[in-house]
């Protein structure tokens, strides 16, 4: 080794050090439990037995409101707020409550060198993982949030909704023919649509899988499982020198929930905290990685009137068919965690991810 060579393996050393010493994490998972309210968390813990959020020791509450009257938020403002670190009107997908375009943490991260993923248990074009993604008023405008996916240089994009991204003659959804898969592939995606395409990946470079024409099957049938979509997804990203940011959401536990089926917002959640099991170990491993486990807001106005341990069986009653706007749960682990405890607002969390961003 040189003297050259040694002084600057020296330096990048020195750096760790004083970054773990700050709390300032080399990467960055955010993972979003869609209507995962605390008893939603319960019954999950009834089904499992033990969660992988046990071993978080960083808690805290979000209040999820969103601006002006919208007392309750829908998932485009609270994923807004969570990527933006701004509270905007529900339906804004990336925009500010002027409908301005508000920089998100996946565009603070590629500003500054990191890789970016994102794998959800929806279509891609959903709100939650659009907030991330893409910046336009309104969650309906699926053609144009995947317009804007297939010019952005997100690294590695796992879920569903290939519907949104191929003109009609091709069983898709454009009217406008054109086939943003093809442009995609041709700036470095490498495209799978299927399991048996994902088990044989090289997990390396641009990786583009959408499994579904729209939504993705419920946890029971999902192929490849949130857990599996998100293991791929970390080993691409970790093996950037400069770190990276993920976004992972569980997406089906608000549909459950949302359909007042308690077995099935079990199901869903057990499925996510699996996922979250995998992002847990990567950071025990790894020594450099903050894990944010958080929900958009809390569907169905969920309780937990009864229940069994022994059967992992719970009795779940619910007030309304939609959103509420009870705190949702928040769960840190990792370099810089310590600062999401407490009950703050969601914005809070987006606010301080791009903070730890500038670095």
């Amino acid at each position: 080794m040189t003297l050259r060579s040694l002084i600057l393996a020296l330096l990048v050393l020195q750096n760790v050090v004083l970054a773990q010493q700050e709390g300032i994490p080399r990467n960055i998972i955010i993972m979003i439990g869609d209507g995962m309210g605390v008893s939603q968390v319960t019954a999950g813990r009834t089904l499992k037995g033990t969660l992988a959020l046990d071993e978080f020791k960083t808690l805290g509450l979000l209040l999820t409101h969103a601006v002006g009257k919208d007392y309750v938020t829908d998932s485009a403002a609270g994923a807004t707020a969570l990527s933006t670190g701004v509270k905007t009107y529900n339906g804004a997908i990336g925009l500010g409550p002027d409908s301005v375009a508000m920089e998100n943490v996946l565009e603070r991260a590629r500003k500054r060198g990191r890789k970016t993923g994102v794998v959800v248990a929806c279509s891609i074009t959903h709100a939650t993982p659009a907030c991330f993604l893409a910046h336009v008023p309104s969650r309906n405008m699926q053609l144009e949030i995947a317009e804007q996916i297939s010019r952005g240089p997100t690294d590695v994009l796992l879920g569903g909704g290939w519907g949104w991204f191929l003109p009609e003659s091709m069983g898709g959804r454009r009217k406008d023919g054109k086939n943003l898969m093809d442009v995609m592939e041709k700036s470095g995606y490498v495209r799978v649509s299927n399991e048996p395409e994902f088990n044989s990946l090289k997990l390396r470079g641009k990786i583009l899988g959408l499994f579904a024409e729209n939504q993705l099957d419920s946890a029971q049938a999902r192929r490849p499982s949130l857990r599996d979509m998100t293991a791929s997804a970390l080993k691409v990203l970790a093996q950037a020198d400069s770190g990276f940011v993920l976004v992972v959401e569980g997406s089906q536990i608000d549909w459950a929930s949302h359909d007042h089926k308690t077995a099935q917002a079990m199901v869903e959640m057990a499925d996510f905290d699996d996922a979250i099991d995998v992002a847990a170990q990567f950071a025990g491993q790894d020594g450099r990685t903050l894990v944010i486990v958080t929900a958009d807001h809390e569907t169905g106005g969920f309780s937990l009137v009864d229940g069994s341990l022994d059967s992992k069986t719970v009795t779940g009653k619910f007030t309304t068919g939609g959103h509420t706007a009870a705190m949702v749960p928040l769960f840190a682990l990792g370099p810089g965690s310590a600062r999401f405890g407490g009950i703050q607002q969601n914005s809070n969390v987006g606010a301080l991810l791009l903070k730890l961003l500038r670095r």
